[in-house]
């Protein structure tokens, strides 16, 4: 497994498809490209998919990629959002948002998906706020090594996130029973395989449609509300 080291901060429609246009702007020669797939500006959208957009908007004002993947198509936005924060930012949800975040970024760098690794590492960097932590931990993950740096249910977590996305098909009882051994309960457990579960799903939507963070803010995100 390897993946570039993220910056730290950083279609023909139908008439009956409500609130798209024929074609969506390309960026000037020379920027760089946002998606293969062709994505609305905000300032193009109406009816639903501007619904969509002001429910997708990030603090920093703006609509990221991944969900202006969506816009030819703005009932998956909708599907897609309601997911996302379900998953993440939920006040229910027992697991150290921090630690949620690490899930993700294991997920995604396991995927090679960079777009979702450079976004999730960011807010898993900045909830550390430990910069030499910060360090070893994405050395051990690129390594698949989380043993060098976690131990009990952090890394019980880790390993059965790994083997999630990396071999599926390979799941028994015996990782559940692994779970169980290092104290994790199964709220928790539920917890971090529909993290992983949502990341797998993510991170196709956009290395299958070619969604880079060009125009993106990256860095920004929202606790759950209390």
């Amino acid at each position: 497994m390897s993946a570039a080291r993220p910056p730290e901060g950083a279609q023909h429609r139908s008439a009956q498809h409500e609130g798209t246009l024929e074609s969506a702007a390309r960026p000037p020669e020379g920027t760089p490209e946002s998606a293969w797939i062709q994505m609305i500006p905000l300032e193009a959208a109406t009816g639903k998919l501007q619904e969509m957009y002001k429910l997708a908007l990030t603090p920093a004002g703006t609509v990221d990629n991944v969900m202006r993947a969506h816009s030819l198509r703005p009932h998956s936005m909708q599907g897609h959002l309601v997911l996302y924060r379900s998953v993440l930012h939920n006040p229910d949800n027992t697991l150290p948002f921090a630690f949620l975040e690490l899930v993700a970024s294991y997920v995604s760098m396991t995927n090679r998906c960079e777009y979702s690794l450079t976004h999730h590492w960011a807010n898993a960097r900045r909830l550390m706020n430990d910069p030499p932590r910060a360090e070893l931990v994405w050395e051990a993950l690129q390594g698949g090594q989380p043993e060098r740096v976690f131990e009990g249910k952090e890394l019980a977590f880790l390993n059965y996130a790994r083997k999630l996305t990396a071999n599926v098909g390979d799941m028994n009882r015996a990782d559940w029973d692994a779970l169980k051994a290092a104290g994790c309960d199964d709220g928790e457990i539920l917890e971090v395989n529909q993290v992983c579960a949502y990341f797998n799903y993510s991170n196709r939507l956009l290395n299958g449609l070619g969604v880079t963070t060009a125009g993106d803010v990256v860095g920004f995100y929202k606790e759950p509300d209390a």
